[in-house]
């Protein structure tokens, strides 16, 4: 739904909102932002606010710091609790230089840039994450909340109480959700949003993590998108449906092609099986990721697709007659740690260098990889995830796709922050090792 700024001030009167809450994205996926008074509104509205970039990681060196919030109307929403008793809206802001010129830095703008290659040829672009959390009884251990697993339902179990709270919040916000449930894990649960075209994903997704997060503080848990919390039990993943529409005309279906895919899709499938391992440090950046994409825990780490394999990295979903719409790809790896706007971006980027150099589609693997000895995998050329952040930086660096898709800026700092991130894990002397060499050595 389109919004002028007329109409955000129009609602912004109604309601009696007395401050609105810039919001923008740095570019490890981390919400930042500032609030502003009713009074202002009209100002940065039409001028944009401005702000010292140089503390934001990965955005400006402090020689050219001065950066520009320009609030988008069309993300304006009221937060629908009052905060210290007043109302409080937000929106999503694009980061621009003094000049007016989308800055380098914003992840945000990285992804439009992509959708604006897609747009060109008259496609649309839709996402549709479902995205994992635990919640634990406070910020400082893994104090569980129930045992149940997957699809229990319970009452009055305090974790589906908040989860439904949670629920009713994002759909107050106008964030529809399609559903919801108790994952495998203990305390672990799984809200799913309608899929939406990717800008407006990456946008919810953002809500989606801050509404978890506030409505679990108000009920005195702590809400966490790590990947891997808890040692022997499932981690959180955030899978992604992805398909390119024309109109009304899903691009991805064909009743006449194998498996109800058309070239298109395959192509696009192709691009992200090629492109994995570079994609890797965008879909799954943290050092703890990497404890979640090992084989046993549902977390795929073999490049491979299936129709109705789970243990494969990508997934068709079955097709049903009258449901062409919903035929799309699913890619299983990515993590809730992952940077929405840079993850699906490059996603996107993949498929697209797919379909643009023909990239071939191997035959699906339906048999449990996981049940394959390495002779086995090798006949069928199934190849691995990197398997930890430092050989997800080598791969990224090693390929062109995500320097070409997040820009020289973006890639850079990137990459520093990572290898940062490994060196300070690298150099940490951890329980594990006190534990096992202590009295040993």
């Amino acid at each position: 739904m389109t919004k002028t700024k007329e109409d955000v001030l129009r609602q912004i009167d109604e309601a009696g909102v007395r401050y609105i809450r810039l919001c923008f994205t740095d570019i490890l996926g981390k919400i930042k932002g500032m609030s502003i008074t009713r009074s202002e509104i009209e100002q940065v509205l039409a001028e944009g606010q401005g702000f010292d970039g140089s503390s934001i990681e990965g955005f400006a060196r402090i020689e050219e710091s001065d950066l520009m919030a320009m609030p988008d109307p069309v993300t304006f929403r009221i937060i629908p609790w009052e905060i210290a008793g007043e109302k409080v809206a937000q929106m999503f802001c694009d980061i621009q230089t003094t000049d007016g010129k989308p800055y380098v830095g914003d992840p945000r703008w990285i992804l439009r840039r992509q959708l604006e290659r897609v747009a060109k040829k008259g496609w649309t672009f839709y996402t549709g994450p479902e995205i994992e959390y635990f919640y634990f009884e406070n910020d400082s251990d893994t104090g569980i909340l129930d045992r149940s697993g997957y699809f229990d339902y319970g009452t009055v179990d305090l974790g589906t109480q908040i989860r439904k709270k949670t629920v009713a919040a994002l759909e107050m916000m106008g964030v529809p959700v399609e559903c919801s449930h108790h994952e495998v894990a203990p305390s672990q649960h799984e809200i799913d949003l309608k899929y939406q075209e990717a800008l407006v994903m990456a946008d919810f997704s953002q809500i989606y993590r801050f509404i978890v997060k506030e409505i679990a503080m108000e009920n005195n848990v702590y809400a966490t998108f790590m990947p891997k919390p808890m040692f022997g039990e499932n981690g959180s993943g955030m899978h992604v449906h992805m398909s390119l529409f024309k109109g009304d005309k899903n691009l991805f279906f064909d009743p006449k092609g194998q498996y109800n895919l058309s070239t298109m899709a395959k192509q696009f499938t192709a691009g992200i099986l090629k492109h994995v391992p570079e994609l890797t440090l965008i879909l799954n950046q943290w050092v703890n990721s990497y404890k979640r994409l090992v084989p046993g825990f549902e977390a795929p780490v073999y490049v491979s697709w299936g129709r109705r394999n789970r243990s494969s990295l990508v997934r068709v979903p079955g097709y049903r007659d009258g449901k062409e719409k919903a035929t799309r790809i699913e890619i299983r790896s990515p993590d809730p740690g992952a940077n929405p706007y840079l993850a699906f971006a490059c996603m996107l980027a993949a498929g697209l260098k797919g379909i643009e150099e023909n990239y071939p589609l191997v035959d699906p693997i339906e048999e449990n990889i996981y049940g394959m000895n390495d002779e086995q995998k090798a006949a069928l050329n199934i190849d691995t995830l990197p398997n930890s952040l430092e050989n997800a930086i080598h791969a990224t660096e090693a390929g062109d796709l995500i320097k070409e898709t997040v820009g020289d800026h973006i890639f850079e700092k990137l990459i520093a922050s990572k290898k940062a991130e490994w060196d300070e894990y690298r150099i940490h002397v951890g329980g594990y090792e006190t534990d096992k060499y202590l009295n040993m050595l």
